[in-house]
């Protein structure tokens, strides 16, 4: 409006800066539904973490996809969709949880997808407690990998920091995220 002065609004007036368009980034998160996680909270904390991080995505406009696993296996409950600030709610109340941890065939699954998203950084976030004997490999197609651990058992096992160090990925607590 100010370039217009004093004068009557005219289309030469109005201005619009140009914007370098950014792809979007896919966050895949893989949520361990395991017997394990149900037994003692961490799987009400990891929806809830998983949650504010889908919110968190939404707010950046990302894309978002979720693999869960358990005891039935893997499989792609939320595939890759532009992430909303609200409304997960519906996509994470029905996972219920048990069995045992198929962490390589989640983590496959999760490559896979991530694989098939072309433009715009790649993000591998995984919700565990560590309570398996697998050491998969680094997923190929994650650019970023952060595993955020929800073990309580004293002593721990540290299997889900160690996992993260293998791959050279982020990791965090579950406690830090609500510090």
């Amino acid at each position: 409006m100010a370039a217009r002065g004093a004068q009557s609004l005219q289309p030469q007036h109005l201005r619009r800066s140009a914007r370098a368009a950014q792809a979007q980034a896919l966050h895949c998160f893989v949520l361990d539904c395991s017997a394990s996680m149900r037994a003692g909270g961490q799987l009400a904390r990891a929806k809830g973490a998983l949650h504010l991080l889908m919110q968190q995505a939404g707010r950046w406009r990302d894309q978002v996809a979720l693999v869960v696993l358990d005891g039935t296996g893997a499989r792609l409950a939320l595939p890759p969709q532009r992430a909303l600030a609200q409304g997960f709610a519906s996509a994470l109340a029905p996972l219920p949880g048990g069995g045992g941890t198929p962490l390589a065939a989640a983590l496959q699954l999760a490559d896979g997808v991530l694989g098939r998203h072309t433009r715009g950084a790649r993000w591998l976030w995984l919700l565990t407690d560590g309570r398996t004997r697998a050491s998969p490999p680094r997923p190929a197609h994650a650019q970023q990998l952060h595993v955020i651990d929800f073990e309580t058992a004293r002593p721990p096992l540290g299997r889900a920091p160690a996992l993260a160090a293998l791959w050279q990925a982020g990791y965090w607590p579950a406690g830090a995220l609500w510090q």
